[in-house]
């Protein structure tokens, strides 16, 4: 291959992983055309894209990006796969379609930075998503919150009620006891 059809595609693959702060990783040979055509089409409604690369052209297109630590797992036949909602639920998607299609092997994925190799995957499809993680702060956020504020309004409900109960206690000049 010609050098400026190197940097055509480096610079093609540049402009194509630009925008992704994670992808993964797979090996689609041996995966049988019809198969391989079903698993394209399923992640493309999903927004999701697989695009075998070449690796060292791909390896040079990586270097500055957040797909940079992938360098290491970019070896034999290749296949980034980037888009969706997340790295998460892409990985969980691609162990599902692994158990069916025997020969999709899961070489290994990137996400903020943080590199799962194929022994990782299933590991990286338990995370939550970003939508996940989210509502589950706020649950946690608003349980102590919720708590906090049913002991101070019970409290201060209780305290309230003393105060009154003193008060008119004074006020008909009956005498206030301590209680044990």
């Amino acid at each position: 291959m010609s050098k400026p059809v190197k940097n055509m595609m480096i610079q093609m693959y540049q402009q194509q992983f630009a925008d992704f702060d994670g992808a993964l990783l797979i090996d689609i040979r041996g995966v049988d055309a019809n198969k391989n055509r079903e698993i394209r089409a399923e992640f493309a409604k999903k927004d999701v894209r697989i695009t075998v690369v070449k690796n060292a052209l791909a390896k040079l297109a990586f270097n500055g990006t957040a797909l940079e630590p992938l360098n290491d797992l970019v070896d034999g036949p290749t296949a980034v796969v980037t888009g969706g909602e997340s790295v998460v639920t892409v990985a969980r998607e691609l162990i599902d379609w692994a158990k069916k299609v025997e020969k999709l092997d899961l070489k290994g994925a990137v996400m903020d930075g943080m590199v799962f190799g194929p022994e990782e995957m299933d590991r990286l499809s338990k995370f939550p998503t970003r939508e996940e993680a989210q509502a589950q702060i706020v649950q946690l956020l608003l349980s102590p919150a919720g708590q906090v504020i049913g002991a101070a309004t019970s409290a201060g409900g209780s305290i309230a009620g003393i105060l009154k109960t003193m008060e008119e206690k004074l006020e008909k000049g009956e005498a206030i006891a301590k209680v044990n």
